[in-house]
């Protein structure tokens, strides 16, 4: 039988979400978990916000893989809409492309590589984050507490999150750095002072204030000269509206051509495979980090879960790679979407996913949201991403981390400066580890060895001070060493 009329989202027999307060938000400090729901009216506008975090990044990095936006933000809502039923509803996240796929597309592209060779490698990275997953999941919650205490995760989150400030520094910001100040200033003041539904959708609200900003300042003042995306100077428009005219309302992804990648089947290929592989290791570490992150918001020990996480990512990717689309990882603009609203209802995310199948149904929509101007996502994003990073301080205050001796200072500073910096490492011509994936790294195995090398310390015999004894007869040696049985521990 269904639940009692209000109660939340049903199917038969199955209840999807609770009622959270009637509906509504009780304060500015209430939480509401992954269990729960607002009304539809506000978590349509909490889903739309996720949109907007996502959408960038997600239409971008396809086309910088050469593989069709349209197809990749369609296959990003099915891939969320997966990863919330493999992780149980208990894991609110949502699932878009990755710059840590361009590099290595780029590298099959310049030996010859199609479309379908590119989507054929990382089919494959698909089904290692599958078995890596499942290896997870087996060997339980405790391994991962090991691997990953506080001490260690709050560094792989912050590193995570200030790993992102480049994107502001270098591609928002600069595109219109005096909106970007402003819709700053809208997002904390809203976020702040507003008491109501308001400060939960302040970066949604930003966006409209943001776009309508904009369009008054290119009527009033007209064109900008200023970097594009691309980073090419232009004196132009801060909204382009060109696209949207363009697009069709309705319309499905077309097939690839020559001139225009769509959706294709893949194509497989062992050296381009081999070359794919290794950034299966970045996207492990992110997928960790961002399951930590959202735990330590929620409150709840997601442990259990980081292994359905990681394999349900990788399914996502064999299933959107399947049909040419782009593989997926977890997005930590979205988690930073929950740090400023503390709504971590997966409702908001079944919104977010549904209404991005819709866009890959409507090339207008998509185009509406694509035009968003690089200033307004750079007063959103030097937010967002912050507040990423703080998480990890957030960790470290709650456990009580010590960094009164080196063996927690010295390791965490490396991995966080590698993080941050986007310190990279090659290994070989075609490959390096980079960024968040080498400060990850580092920060794990630099802190278990740390900590290894301590205990070794601690437990090794100390060497006797032999200053003013007479060693003049060897019995005297064996009694200060304790070699007679003299000495015990």
């Amino acid at each position: 039988m269904r639940s009692p009329p209000g109660r939340g989202g049903t199917f038969p027999h199955v209840k999807l979400w609770t009622l959270h307060s009637d509906g509504a938000l009780d304060g500015p400090d209430d939480v509401v978990s992954p269990s729960e729901r607002l009304s539809w009216g506000r978590t349509v506008g909490l889903g739309m916000q996720h949109v907007v975090a996502m959408f960038g990044a997600t239409f971008v990095f396809p086309l910088l893989m050469g593989l069709s936006p349209q197809l990749a933000i369609m296959m990003s809502g099915v891939a969320t809409l997966l990863f919330l039923v493999l992780t149980a509803g208990k894991v609110p996240s949502y699932l878009g492309s990755s710059a840590s796929f361009v590099g290595v597309t780029g590298i099959i592209a310049a030996h010859g590589g199609t479309a379908s060779d590119k989507t054929g490698a990382l089919f494959f990275i698909g089904v290692t984050l599958l078995a890596v997953g499942v290896v997870i999941h087996a060997l339980g919650p405790t391994f991962m507490h090991r691997l990953m205490p506080p001490a260690v995760t709050g560094a792989v989150i912050m590193l995570i999150g200030f790993n992102l400030a480049p994107v502001v520094a270098k591609t928002y910001w600069p595109q219109d750095q005096w909106i970007a100040l402003v819709v700053m200033l809208f997002v904390v003041t809203v976020s702040v002072a507003s008491r109501g539904f308001l400060s939960r959708i302040s970066i949604f609200a930003a966006v409209v204030v943001g776009y309508l900003l904009s369009w008054l300042a290119d009527v009033g003042l007209g064109p900008i000269t200023g970097p594009t995306a691309s980073g090419d100077v232009t004196t132009h428009l801060r909204i382009d509206w060109a696209p949207v005219a363009a697009a069709p309302w309705f319309g499905l992804p077309h097939a690839t051509t020559a001139a225009s990648p769509g959706w294709h089947l893949p194509t497989f290929h062992l050296g381009f495979t081999l070359t794919v592989l290794p950034i299966v290791v970045a996207l492990v570490a992110e997928n960790i980090g961002h399951v930590k992150a959202v735990g330590e918001m929620t409150g709840e020990n997601l442990d259990p879960y980081i292994g359905r996480a990681v394999g349900a990512d990788g399914f996502a990717t064999i299933l959107s790679t399947a049909v040419g689309g782009a593989p997926t990882t977890t997005y930590a603009e979205n988690i930073g979407v929950m740090a400023a609203t503390r709504v971590y209802s997966t409702a908001a995310y079944v919104v977010a996913a549904l209404t991005a199948i819709a866009f890959g149904f409507s090339p207008k929509f998509g185009a509406v949201v694509s035009a968003i101007p690089g200033g307004v996502l750079g007063g959103i994003t030097v937010v967002l991403y912050g507040m990423i990073g703080l998480l990890g301080a957030k960790i470290w205050v709650e456990h009580d981390v010590q960094f009164g001796h080196p063996v927690t200072l010295v390791p965490l500073a490396a991995g966080i400066i590698m993080g941050v910096g986007n310190v990279s490492l090659h290994l070989t011509d075609d490959f390096e580890l980079a960024g968040i994936a080498l400060g990850t790294i580092t920060v794990i195995v630099g802190y278990h060895l740390a900590h290894a090398l301590a205990a070794r310390a601690r437990t090794a015999p100390a060497v006797p001070d032999l200053s003013g004894t007479d060693l003049s007869e060897p019995e005297d040696l064996t009694r200060e060493l304790g070699w007679d049985g003299s000495h015990h521990s």
